[in-house]
């Protein structure tokens, strides 16, 4: 009869410990399951190194744009692209197609829905005019057209003319038009009633 009642008692103990794994590893499934649905998507999906992208609207080229590296954010809500080491941009107007215009910057980062790019450190625009802009950030909303700073800006003409705007300034995106806010500088009296005409 002892026999009978060992026998039992380890199949229940087997049994037990059984029970026991079945519940550990279901537990851990779970686990692992809700840690699945909490991973970050914010990471690149595309890495472009020594980038030389050229974007072109019905055969025309209207920019070319160099960057060491490019990392394209798709898989967010709001995806982004960004170059962190730097951006060097060729813009090019049907008036003037020979002649660019250039921007470069520290940083940059374009939100792909909203059309929208900002632009960081040491940026430095030179119109297909001549005219060069200097400022540390500067923000281009592609869908208004227009350019804007709270930042510093430093023009110089390429007549040699120089102006600040203090409190920044808000441009055309082709830079036809532009106003400054607070701004001081050197420039020549006929050009002023020349651009009021």
């Amino acid at each position: 009869m002892k026999f009978f009642r060992n026998i039992s008692y380890k199949k229940n103990i087997a049994y037990l410990f059984s029970c026991a794994i079945f519940f550990a590893i279901t537990s851990c499934e779970e686990d692992l399951t809700k840690n699945k649905g909490k991973q970050s998507k914010n990471f690149p999906s595309q890495i472009i190194n020594n980038a030389n992208i050229i974007q072109r609207d019905s055969g025309f080229v209207t920019m070319r744009a160099k960057a060491p590296i490019i990392e394209k954010y798709e898989l967010i809500d709001s995806p982004y692209t960004v170059a962190r080491k730097g951006i060097d941009i060729q813009f090019f107007d049907k008036k003037k197609p020979k002649i660019p215009g250039t921007i470069k910057a520290k940083y940059a980062k374009f939100y792909d829905y909203k059309k929208f790019y900002e632009a960081k450190g040491n940026v430095r625009i030179t119109t297909n005019e001549g005219d060069k802009f200097a400022m540390q950030s500067i923000y281009w909303d592609q869908v208004k057209k227009n350019i804007y700073t709270k930042d510093t800006v430093y023009v110089t003409r390429k007549d040699g003319s120089t102006l600040i705007g203090a409190h920044g300034m808000r441009a055309k995106d082709d830079f036809s038009e532009y106003v400054f806010f607070q701004n001081s500088g050197d420039f020549a009296a006929p050009e002023i009633s020349q651009n009021k005409k």
